[in-house]
């Protein structure tokens, strides 16, 4: 089935100065995925009439659909409306039923409407107008050949609502949409490349109509297979039966499916085999026990932890032995094995995990330069230690120290 192209185009120079991010696009972008539209790009342009008519242009030629979000208010700076009069050659003119509802509006709340306010209600006439029931400025549904453009206010809960109870309910009837379903594979402990590298006969057999995506960040590889069709259930289970296939290639760095991130799994994994967690963090600051805490129900098998920043307080307050630091330094083997072991039996947890290395940029030695991290795992059967030498980055450090150690703390739990 041939697939149905969109392209989403925000009007506005407030986004192109950064003065407002653009949620509208990711948020479409999900919704039409969902119905089986494929969004192959999004263009933001100012508020310059021959950039936005250039960039109706241009759309029309890449695109099936295109949805424009913005330059629908009432000041002069608002192009979007007549610069579409002017694209499909036809003249502004005053809707009634668009200005009875702006009327309404305006009376319903007690504010008299203006003639600038009035204006919203001016419509190309090659448009249908869609219905905005949360603000004055209507939608433009407007045909051209076997393409549509559709101009929606900019403002995100007018627009949400229109394209959820209008837009795409009469996308669907205009146009036949394949089935997408994507799958999401979730690595870590592996960088892009070297996944890469160990999966490339696989992905090279892919069949045409699955794709493959590498969607790395810090210290994790999603791989997402998006796939095309006329059944859902046949795409599943083809994707189902290729997922199989990985495992014996990368499935000790697979460590789960979907949008649930590492420290999810692992809260799920201690609270099913009831197992309590405790952590003393020094580089890190904090963030680890951050991720784990920011799951519902982490107090089902989170205790809680220490931040022994200071030599003084990983001796006085932990209980690392002062012999430890003064022999082997905060940012070693030696001194974390004994902070994951330490913190463990001060909270009485079955697993203490610890972090201690040099975040940067100060704080490096020769022989520990910046990016130097200690991470350990401990439980009643073992102490697990591991090295890391990361970057120069302070917070990718950080950040990056505490998804190793979710990933420590995966990889050494009891089977």
């Amino acid at each position: 089935m041939k697939k149905v192209l969109a392209e989403l185009l925000t009007i506005g120079d407030e986004i192109l100065y950064g003065q407002i991010v653009d949620t509208n696009s990711q948020w479409m972008s999900v919704e039409l995925n969902k119905v089986g539209i494929s969004v192959i790009r999004k263009t933001t342009v100012g508020d310059v009439a021959s950039e936005i008519l250039t960039a109706f242009e241009e759309a029309e030629k890449r695109a099936d659909i295109i949805l424009i979000t913005g330059g629908l208010g009432p000041t002069n700076d608002d192009l979007t409306k007549p610069l579409l009069a002017k694209y499909f050659n036809c003249e502004l003119k005053i809707n009634e039923e668009a200005l009875q509802e702006v009327t309404e509006f305006f009376r319903s709340r007690g504010r008299e409407l203006l003639e600038v306010n009035r204006q919203q209600a001016a419509l190309p006439t090659a448009c249908e107008k869609i219905n905005n029931p949360n603000g004055t400025a209507p939608g433009m549904w407007f045909e051209k050949g076997e393409k549509v453009f559709m101009s929606m206010p900019g403002v995100p809960h007018e627009m949400k609502t229109m394209m959820s109870d209008s837009v795409i309910p009469k996308l669907l009837q205009t146009f036949k949409t394949p089935v997408i379903y994507h799958k999401v594979i979730r690595t870590i402990g592996l960088g892009e490349s070297f996944l890469a590298e160990k999966i490339s006969d696989w992905e090279n057999a892919l069949p045409n109509h699955i794709k493959l995506a590498y969607l790395p960040s810090l210290g994790e590889v999603k791989l997402r297979l998006t796939s095309f069709g006329d059944s859902l259930e046949n795409l599943q289970a083809e994707v189902n039966d290729l997922t199989e296939k990985l495992n014996p290639r990368i499935g000790q760095y697979i460590f789960g499916y979907g949008d649930d991130p590492i420290e999810v799994m692992i809260g799920n994994t201690l609270r099913e085999k009831k197992l309590t967690l405790s952590i003393a963090e020094s580089c890190t600051g904090g963030y680890l026990s951050h991720l784990i805490t920011s799951v519902p129900g982490s107090s089902d098998y989170f205790l809680g932890s220490m931040i022994p920043y200071s030599y003084e307080i990983k001796m006085r307050q932990l209980g690392v032995k002062p012999e430890t630091l003064e022999k082997y330094g905060a940012v070693s083997e030696p001194t974390i094995s004994e902070m994951a072991s330490v913190v463990r039996a001060r909270f009485n947890a079955d697993i203490g995990v610890a972090t201690s290395g040099i975040a940067g940029p100060g704080g490096a030695t020769p022989d520990k330069p910046v990016g130097t991290v200690w991470i350990a795992y401990s439980d009643k059967y073992q102490t697990v230690t591991k090295k890391l030498q990361l970057s120069k980055d302070r917070m990718i450090n950080i950040r990056m120290a505490s998804v190793a150690v979710l990933n420590l703390i995966r990889l050494s739990l009891p089977k």
